[in-house]
């Protein structure tokens, strides 16, 4: 793998750690905003970030990509994470950092080399890992921030988006 084991489990942990940054900026009146109707809000893309990861992380741990094995991994997850309040998904994002140290810490290079097939099309588990866990992080964090702007928060910036840190008061 070109990223070492400890590398891509720091660059997870960046994602939360961005992620809770961001999600620390909502305020109660922003938990029910959704850009169109169709979309998630607010509260329903934390809840869905609470399981997202994990949840991707252990199909990809079984290696099986069908509608029946997905199924019965994800309705249940999503099923528990529809429940969470705002507290409750913030806190299992949190405990995500911990988990993916737990659970990748222990991957061999074979590990991360073994094939998958992902509805016909062989991958393997580093590189499933990434697309699907790494850059869902990302991609979801930076869907939170255009929502934490549209509900009014021009104070966030690009240091917010990929620092995880206000930007530093002029002096």
């Amino acid at each position: 793998m070109i990223l070492t084991t400890s590398e891509l489990i720091a660059m997870l942990q960046h994602e939360v750690r961005v992620l809770l940054h961001l999600a620390g900026k909502v305020e109660p009146s922003m938990l029910g905003y959704r850009p169109t109707p169709k979309q998630r809000s607010t509260l329903e893309l934390l809840q869905y970030m609470a399981i997202m990861g994990p949840t991707q992380l252990t199909v990809i741990e079984h290696g099986v990509f069908d509608r029946p094995t997905l199924s019965a991994t994800w309705s249940p997850a999503e099923a528990d994470a529809k429940k969470m309040s705002f507290d409750q998904a913030l806190t299992a994002i949190g405990q995500q950092s911990d988990e993916y140290a737990r659970r990748l810490g222990g991957w061999t290079d074979r590990d991360f080399r073994k094939e998958v097939d992902m509805f016909g099309r062989k991958s393997s588990r580093g590189l499933l890992v990434i697309t699907l866990v790494l850059n869902g992080h990302a991609a979801y964090r930076t869907q939170l921030f255009l929502y934490l702007k549209a509900c009014g928060r021009e104070e966030l910036s690009t240091m917010n988006l990929w620092a995880g840190a206000d930007t530093p008061a002029k002096a």
